[in-house]
């Protein structure tokens, strides 16, 4: 894949909004869901076509602003984009999906968990072999 401006800046957003309260790995994990998306059938074949499907992340159609505001969490998101970006899988979770801790969405009984980490639980579709 080859890396683009247009690529860093829509994972750099979503893994703020998704994740700006997470640790770096929680961040990671967020960015490597938006990637497993972006190689997975199924799924749009861009990284922007990924964070902006409808419905797939709740940020992108709130009615909110979707400018960062918060100066060094939205460079942290950008180090954390550029580095799965440039380097690929880092924790490697084979996840597609997740949801916060607080909310129990609809899909995920169809679903199964990977893991938990901070505020996020983290899905793939069942019967996938990792």
């Amino acid at each position: 894949m080859i890396v683009t401006a247009a690529a860093s800046t829509c994972l750099a957003l979503n893994v703020y909004f998704e994740g700006r309260g997470e640790s770096y790995d929680g961040q990671l994990l967020i960015a490597e869901v938006t990637m497993e998306r972006v190689y997975e059938a199924g799924f749009p074949d861009t990284v922007c076509e990924v964070v902006w499907d409808k419905g797939a992340f709740s940020w992108t159609h709130d009615g909110k602003s979707d400018r960062p505001k918060d100066t060094e969490a939205w460079l942290q998101a950008q180090i954390v984009a550029n580095t799965v970006l440039l380097w690929g899988c880092q924790l490697c979770s084979g996840a597609t999906y997740y949801h916060n801790r607080d909310v129990y969405p609809y899909w995920a009984d169809n679903m199964e968990m990977v893991g938990m980490y901070g505020n996020h639980v983290f899905y793939r579709e069942k019967g996938c072999d990792e």
